[in-house]
């Protein structure tokens, strides 16, 4: 029997005692592996550009930038990447801004360590994880703009910026049909029916800049 491919991490926090905590806590799974970790932004940019990576944990707050742009900046340049955004802060601002992003969820750092382990299984199999806490508040306070997946998100980034069907489909490496499928989601969702409302939504919610 084959013994499946271990989950590529990396670490981007600019506390050293943080990475070494969670890179501790995670050593004892032998489905996960360590293999990068970041202290900044840039660092962060370089090592994604450099080094095969199934999901990265992002810190908020970095020394030379907001984790949440590093996010937005990662999943532009690399689409279907996989950010797990782990955070002190359960600001539902900071939260739907991650979703905007791109991220895949979001964790508190004072959660529990299988909350986290959770996570990041969730992550890597293409799925979404958010805290309990914090997928509460955002129940709670839910708006239609809110309610995409982050891969609907993804997609509908792409659309706007002009690709077509069999492009983000490339980009993604999905198939066309499932990229018809979440056009069509994203349509239900937004009541958008046309290109420029597309356009005109994602400028409005920062999923693309002119």
């Amino acid at each position: 029997m084959s013994v499946p491919n271990p989950v590529r991490i990396a670490l981007i926090d600019d506390h050293v005692l943080v990475r070494d905590g969670v890179k501790s806590l995670l050593s004892a799974w032998p489905h996960f592996q360590v293999v990068a970790q970041a202290e900044s932004g840039a660092e962060a940019l370089e090592l994604v550009a450099r080094t095969e990576l199934d999901v990265l944990l992002v810190d908020v707050g970095l020394k030379d930038m907001n984790g949440l742009e590093l996010t937005r900046r990662l999943c532009a340049q690399h689409p279907g990447i996989k950010i797990l955004i782990l955070s002190m802060y359960d600001n539902q601002e900071y939260v739907r801004t991650s979703i905007n992003a791109g991220a895949f969820g979001y964790v508190l750092k004072n959660a529990p360590s299988t909350e986290l382990i959770a996570a990041i299984e969730a992550v890597a199999a293409g799925g979404s994880f958010y805290s309990p806490e914090v997928a509460r508040k955002l129940a709670t306070n839910s708006r239609d703009e809110n309610e995409l997946t982050p891969r609907e998100l993804q997609v509908l980034s792409m659309l706007a910026k002009g690709l077509n069907n069999k492009e983000v489909a490339r980009e993604l490496d999905i198939s066309v049909r499932t990229v018809e499928t979440y056009r069509l989601s994203i349509r239900r969702k937004l009541n958008i029916d046309t290109p420029a409302a597309l356009v005109k939504y994602a400028l409005e919610h920062g999923l693309i800049s002119i």
